[in-house]
Parts: structure tokens; sequence; C-alpha cells
């Protein structure tokens, strides 16, 4: 007999081949972030984590391998209507990632035909309730009505909507035009508003210069004025002093004079020399007054007082000449 066909015919090795063959469905090797959905006798039973799982074969199947992983999913281009009756044209990246592997596979077809959907339909209804201006200046809070929107209605089907993001907004073209025609202007006028604020600013900072340099102007003639005033206080105070020190000087002087006088008419001569010096005022007074007019008053006894001076005074002269 051929042994091949021995062989094949041997009860043995199909034996041995059915156990292998059981054996390799019964064990299963499951990678990280993976979950494999097994049915019992076609019904859901469990899912397999990562690791090494066993199972009973031909009773229980694996009949779905789900990623765990994060997804990120485009949403294509698509129309959309503002409150204002304005349609936009928007795309978008919905990322999502899988947390039940059973209701992934047990309560909808496929999961991510659902989920972008779902992200277009809900995207469109939150359009719809903003004018064309509030759609380009709340993304943010697009973003968030569809993440929290999708959150609640994608939960049955064990996924969860991480996160949602528009990436273009894309009005129509006469739109397009009149959006730029209007932030033409409003440059323009931010840069009419921005030069009128330079001339303003321009023109207070001159005013507080020149009101700063009039104050200063001010405070420099003021203290010109105090020093000038100080300086004719000190000049004044030195001349009165000059004067006083001057006055005392003549007094001294006088006072020393007299008292050399005083000295001097306690002796015989000295009371001579005063006698001829007073008999010489006399005669110049009387001279002084004869000038002064050509009529001179008496009362008759002033020509005997000017005599008598004079011969006093001849006497005296006469003494002091014959004195050694």
């Amino acid at each position: 007999m051929d042994p091949v066909v021995y062989i094949l015919s041997s009860p043995l090795l199909w034996i041995t081949l059915i156990l292998l063959y059981t054996l390799k469905k019964g064990i299963h090797f499951v990678p990280q972030n993976r979950g494999y959905v097994v049915y019992t006798f076609g019904k859901y039973d469990k899912t397999l984590s990562a690791g090494l799982n066993f199972i009973v074969p031909y009773v229980q199947n694996v009949v779905a391998d789900r990623n765990l992983k994060e997804q990120s999913l485009d949403i294509s281009s698509q129309s959309a209507i503002t409150r204002d009756n304005i349609t936009l044209a928007i795309d978008g990246i919905l990322f999502m990632k899988v947390t039940d592997a059973g209701a992934a596979t047990n309560n909808v077809t496929d999961y991510k035909m659902a989920v972008i959907q779902l992200a277009m339909t809900t995207m469109r209804n939150a359009i719809g309730s903003m004018e064309l201006d509030e759609c380009f200046q709340s993304r943010d809070a697009i973003n968030a009505t569809i993440l929290a929107a999708m959150t609640e209605a994608t939960q049955p089907w064990g996924v969860m909507v991480t996160r949602y993001e528009i990436k273009d907004i894309t009005p129509p073209q006469s739109i397009r035009e009149d959006m730029e025609k209007q932030m033409t202007a409003e440059r323009e006028k931010r840069s009419v508003i921005l030069t009128a604020e330079g001339v303003k600013t321009a023109a207070i900072t001159e005013a507080e210069g020149l009101k700063a340099a009039r104050v200063l102007d001010a405070e420099a003639a003021k203290a010109e004025q105090v020093l000038a005033a100080e300086a004719n206080k000190e000049a004044q105070i030195l001349d009165a002093t000059g004067k006083a020190e001057a006055i005392r000087l003549v007094a001294e002087a006088d006072a020393a004079a007299l008292s050399t006088i005083g000295d001097v008419s306690n002796t015989e001569s000295g009371q001579s020399a005063v006698l001829l010096t007073l008999a010489q005022d006399s005669i110049a007074a009387h001279q002084a007054i004869a000038k002064q007019s050509t009529v001179v008053l008496s009362d008759g006894k002033t020509s005997d007082n000017i005599a008598n001076t004079v011969a006093q005074a001849m006497a005296v002269s006469s003494v002091l000449n014959l004195t050694p």
C-alpha cells in the first residue's frame, strides 16, 4: 500500500488534526487595545480583553474584532443654512473611541458610519441656530454644542466622542466679496481712529509740555525774585551795619574830642581857648546872617554882645600869643 494513502487513511491522523484545530479555535491571544466580541450559540456572551483567553470551541465564536484606540474620522464638506439664510460649506474632523466593543457590535450596524452621519446632522442643526457672523466668531461654541449632542447620542452604541473640530467654513463667493469689503472698510476706520488718537495724544503731550515749561519758568522767576530780595536784604543789612559803624566811630571821635576838650578846659589856657572859639563862632554866625539878607534885625544889645565877644576874643588871643 502506498505510504501516503496509508497515512491519510489513518484515523489517528484525523483525530490529531481535529484536536489541533479545536485547540486553535479555543485559544485566543488578544492584542493590546483590542476587544474580541464572543457569541455563544449566536448570542452575545462576553468581550475578550488583551492577553491570553480561552473559549469553548464550536460553542463560542469570535464574531468581531474592535479597535479600542482613539480614532479620527473626517467629516466631508456639506452645506448648511444659517439663521439669516446664508448657505455655508462646512467640513470637520471628529475624534472618537470605542468604550464597549459589545455595544458597538450589537447596537449599531456600522458605528463609524453612524457617528459620521450623526456629526453631519448635528453640525447642520448647530449652524442653523446661528447667524453668519456668529458662525465665524463662535467656532468653539459650535464645537462644544456638537460634542455635547453626540456624546449623549453615541452612548448606547458603546462609542465616546472625545473631540470635534470644524476645519473650514466657506461662504458663497458673493458673501466673501462683501466680507472683504467690510473688512477693508473696518481697517480704514481703525486707521482713521488710530490717526485721530495719535493727533490727540500729540496735542495733549504738547500742551502738557507747555504747561510744565510755564511752571518751570514761573518757579525760576520766583526763585530769582527770592534771591534778589535776599541779596537786597543783605545789601541793606551791610549798608545799615556800615552806617551804624560810621556813626559809632563818629560818636567815639566826638566823645574822645569832648573828653580831650574837657580835660584841657580845666586848665587856664584851655579856658582861654574855649572863650576864643566861642567868640569866633559868634562872629561867624553873625557874618552868615548878614550874607543872607541886607537887613539885619537886632534887639539893641547885639552890638554890645558882639563887641564884648570880640574884645574877649582879642584879649584871649593876646594872652595866647604872649604865653611862652
